[in-house]
């Protein structure tokens, strides 16, 4: 390994701590608080927020989009038609399969929950206009790759 080689991956590794440390430290509480403003568990906010309100989603595809089993999914879309956020509905290609449709009123609570959730916290916010920027061109770059 080159000499020019570990300073950068020592980089990596610090960057990739730092972003890890946003995510804990400051990320996931906003998270879990914007979640209990509206009275939900993580896990049903992160699956409004994945429902698309033009088409219902299969509970299967909705498992997979948050990375769990899909008997996981059953729990949430109980919580969350109980909630009147979403109905299951059979999938117009196969009545077995039943979809996740929201509701209006889930509709509206998705809307402000991703508005709230894509809100930059406080420490990213504070940042110069430049820095926000750039930070935002690094991060696409990597995203990219």
């Amino acid at each position: 390994m080159s000499s020019a080689t570990k300073p950068r991956q020592r980089a990596g590794q610090e960057a990739w701590d730092l972003i890890r440390q946003l995510w804990t430290q400051v990320h996931f509480p906003r998270v879990m608080a914007v979640c209990a403003e509206y009275d939900l568990g993580k896990q049903q906010a992160f699956a409004l927020v994945h429902l698309d309100p033009e088409r219902p989603l299969p509970m299967s595809e909705l498992a997979a989009k948050m990375f769990c089993d899909a008997s996981n999914i059953t729990g949430i879309a109980d919580r969350l038609e109980s909630r009147g956020l979403v109905e299951r509905v059979p999938a117009a290609h196969d009545r077995r399969v039943k979809t996740l449709a929201l509701t209006a009123e889930g509709e509206g609570v998705r809307e402000h929950l991703a508005r709230r959730l894509n809100e930059p916290p406080p420490n990213l916010a504070a940042l110069s206009a430049a820095d926000q920027r750039a930070l935002r061109d690094i991060l696409r770059r990597a995203l990219d790759r």
